[in-house]
Formats: C-alpha cells, sequence, structure tokens
C-alpha cells in the first residue's frame, strides 16, 4: 500500500527531499530531525538492517510505488544481465511519470503520476494513462492536442525554460514533448540511494 500521509513528514523521516518540490527542501529546514514524539535528532548509530530498510523505504517512497510493486521491480531486476541496483533504478527511471518529472512536464513525480492517470499525453501517438508504463528508446511523448491549451501546460512551458533535464531525454519546449534518447545508467541517477543497501536487504 502507497502512504498518502503527510509528504513532508516522509522527507523529515528518510533525511531527503523525497519529491523534487523545493517546499519540502524548506519543511524540512523548518523542523529538522525524525518525527513522532522521540523524534528530533537523528540517531547516531543504526544497524546494518536498519540501514538497508531505509535505503529500500526512501526508494520505494520517491517513486511513489507500493510494497508489492517495489519488489516486482526488485525481482525483475534481478533476472537483469545488468547489476541488479543499477537494473532496479532504471526500471523506477523508466516509468513514464517519472520521465514527465524528469523531462519537467510535471514538477513532481505525483503530479506526473496524476497526469498520465487523466490521460494528458500520448505515447508514440496513442493515449496511455498508465503511470508505470515503461518507456523505451525512440519513444516520443507528447501532450494531447485538445490539453495544450489549459493553463497547466502554459505554466509548463514557462517552467521548462529554467529547467535542467538530463542527457537521456530531449525535450521539445515549444510543442511541450520529449524523446526518449537512451535508457538511463548510474550517469543520471540522483546519488540519493545506496542501491546496494536495498540488494543487500533482499538477500537477508
Amino acid at each position: 500500500m502507497v502512504y498518502h500521509g503527510p509528504k513532508a513528514r516522509q522527507c523529515r523521516r528518510e533525511g531527503v527531499n523525497l519529491f523534487g518540490s523545493p517546499k519540502y527542501t524548506k519543511l524540512m529546514g523548518r523542523k529538522p530531525g525524525v518525527p513522532g514524539m522521540h523524534g528530533g535528532k537523528r540517531m547516531a548509530k543504526m544497524t546494518e538492517y536498519a540501514r538497508q530498510l531505509r535505503e529500500k523505504q526512501k526508494m520505494k517512497r520517491m517513486y511513489g510505488v507500493s510494497e508489492k510493486q517495489f519488489r516486482n521491480y526488485f525481482d525483475k531486476a534481478t533476472r537483469s544481465k545488468a547489476v541488479t541496483g543499477d537494473a532496479l533504478s532504471q526500471l523506477l527511471e523508466r516509468r513514464l511519470d517519472n520521465v514527465l518529472y524528469r523531462a519537467g512536464l510535471a514538477l513532481t513525480r505525483a503530479q506526473g503520476r496524476q497526469m498520465s492517470t487523466h490521460g494528458m499525453f500520448l505515447v508514440n501517438g496513442r493515449r496511455t494513462d498508465v503511470p508505470s508504463f515503461q518507456v523505451s528508446v525512440g519513444d516520443k511523448i507528447e501532450v494531447r492536442p485538445s490539453k495544450k491549451g489549459s493553463s497547466l501546460f502554459v505554466k509548463v512551458k514557462e517552467s521548462l525554460q529554467s529547467h535542467t533535464v538530463p542527457a537521456w531525454l530531449n525535450v521539445d519546449d515549444k510543442n511541450i514533448a520529449v524523446e526518449i534518447m537512451e535508457l538511463p545508467d548510474e550517469r543520471y541517477f540522483d546519488g540519493l540511494i545506496e542501491s546496494r543497501l536495498i540488494v543487500e536487504f533482499y538477500s537477508r
């Protein structure tokens, strides 16, 4: 089940801005430390299991997936020929909602998930309403023509001017579209997650 409680609380628990929006960085600055009655200072020492669990929770929350979905992604990653941790990160990065966020067409992954659920985008000319859709090299994502004139995408166009797009994506600011140039690898991952710990967690 996906957690639907206060997002700032999740960020404080994990010690990082999980969702990308600057407001969570500000909220964390105002109220640092772990949430809860016995919060305050983050524990200086954690067991190895606790560290592994925290990394798993951090990644799961960052991409907004359920425990079952995350485990399915991990199982798929283990069957890959690539390093399991890198394969896991790539699978999550290739989600449509994440691509919209990375490309700057959505301000957060949550907004990307909402946009894709409402079928606001075409993938290779077809309406797609599945946030977990896995993009591939050469895929083209564009706003449905009937949605381009909405106030939401007027704001998106403005924000694209200052957004830094990773090199594996090519964004057409004018038409609010993105093309997948290559699959993301360790060069493009945030560095916020130690995927090695997640592999160790599931290998116990």
